[in-house]
C-alpha cells in the first residue's frame, strides 16, 4: 500500500505540473509565433507550413516530448490571414493534443509597419494512462486509464511588425474549462483545470554590414500559479543563409541554436538545451529541430529576406 501510495503521488505530481505550464515549450520560439499569437497568421505573405519536433530532458523517464505542424496565409487582395496548428505534447502518463483555427485582420500603419489583430479556436484533447508507470512491487495494483476529455478554446492576439521589428502581446487560451480526469484510485477523479496564459514577444534586427546582422528576440510568459518565464535569444545572421545563436531560459536552460537557409523559401533550424536547474544531473538536455517552407502566390517574388 505504501509503494501505491508513492505512486498516486507522482501521478497528481505530474498532473500539478502540467496545471501550472500548460502550453508546450519551445526554444525556437521565434519561428513559431502562431502557437502563442494568432495575429501573426499570414504576416509572412506566403503561404507558410511547418514542423517541429523537442525532445526534452533527454534521459529522464517520463520528460515532454512535443510535435508540431503550423501552416497560415494571407488571403490574396484582403487584408487578413488564416491559420492551423496542431500540437501533440506528451508529459509522463499524461498527453495534450490541440488543434487550433486562427484568424488575422492586418492594419497598414505606414509602407513598412502592420498592425494584426487575431483570434483563435480550437480543441485540446486531454488523456493520462498511468499504466505506463511500472510497479515498484509485483503485488502493487494501480490503474489509470482516463479516455480523451475535449476542452474547447479560445485565444486572442495583437502583433505589431515591420521589416526591422517586431512585437506583440496574446493569449491563446483565454477560458479555464476543465477536463475530469480519472485518477488512480477508482472513486476519485482529477479536476484538470486550464490555465490562462499571457505572452509577450518581440524582436529587432541589427545590420553590422551587408553581410552579418544581429537579431536579438525574446518571449515572457505569465501564467497563475508558475514563475515567471523569460526566454532572451541573440542570433548571428552571416549573410542571409546562416545563423547561430545563443539565449537563455529563465532559472531553467541555456541553449545554443544553428540554422541554414537552403533556398529563400526553405530553412531548417536545430538547437541545445543545457538544463540549469536542478534536474541537471538528472537528464542530458534538450534538442528541437524545426523545418519552414514558404509557398509563394503564383505572381509573387520575395522582395527581401524574411527575418520575423
Amino acid at each position: 500500500m505504501k509503494n501505491i501510495r508513492i505512486t498516486i503521488g507522482l501521478v497528481f505530481g505530474l498532473y500539478s505540473f502540467v496545471q501550472a505550464q500548460q502550453e508546450a515549450q519551445y526554444t525556437h520560439y521565434m519561428y513559431n509565433t502562431l502557437a502563442v499569437n494568432p495575429a501573426y497568421a499570414g504576416s509572412r505573405g506566403a503561404l507558410t507550413m511547418g514542423l517541429l519536433h523537442r525532445s526534452q530532458w533527454i534521459g529522464f523517464s517520463g520528460a515532454p516530448q512535443t510535435q508540431t505542424f503550423y501552416a497560415h496565409s494571407p488571403l490574396p487582395n484582403l487584408n487578413m490571414g488564416l491559420g492551423l496548428s496542431i500540437v501533440n505534447d506528451k508529459l509522463g502518463p499524461q498527453q495534450n493534443t490541440s488543434i487550433y483555427g486562427d484568424y488575422a485582420y492586418s492594419l497598414k500603419l505606414n509602407q513598412t509597419t502592420r498592425l494584426g489583430m487575431g483570434i483563435k479556436a480550437g480543441i485540446n484533447l486531454y488523456g493520462a494512462d498511468a499504466t505506463q508507470l511500472n510497479a515498484v512491487d509485483a503485488n502493487d495494483a494501480f490503474r489509470v486509464n482516463s479516455p480523451l476529455r475535449l476542452a474547447p478554446n479560445v485565444g486572442a492576439g495583437l502583433y505589431l511588425n515591420s521589416d526591422k521589428y517586431y512585437v506583440g502581446i496574446s493569449s491563446p487560451r483565454l477560458l479555464g474549462t476543465n477536463a475530469k480526469l480519472k485518477s488512480a484510485v477508482d472513486s476519485i477523479n482529477n479536476n484538470f483545470q486550464e490555465q490562462r496564459h499571457l505572452y509577450f514577444i518581440g524582436g529587432l534586427i541589427f545590420p553590422i554590414s551587408t553581410d552579418f546582422k544581429l537579431k536579438p528576440t525574446v518571449l515572457v510568459k505569465a501564467v497563475k500559479n508558475s514563475p515567471l518565464s523569460i526566454d532572451a535569444t541573440v542570433e548571428a545572421l552571416i549573410q542571409d543563409k546562416i545563423s547561430v545563436g545563443l539565449g537563455g531560459r529563465l532559472y531553467d536552460a541555456i541553449y545554443l541554436m544553428a540554422g541554414y537557409n537552403f533556398t529563400d523559401q526553405l530553412r531548417a533550424g536545430l538547437s541545445y538545451d543545457f538544463t540549469a536547474s536542478q534536474l541537471r544531473k538528472a537528464n542530458s538536455g534538450s534538442v528541437e529541430v524545426m523545418l519552414q517552407y514558404d509557398f509563394l502566390f503564383k505572381k509573387s517574388k520575395i522582395k527581401s529576406p524574411r527575418y520575423f
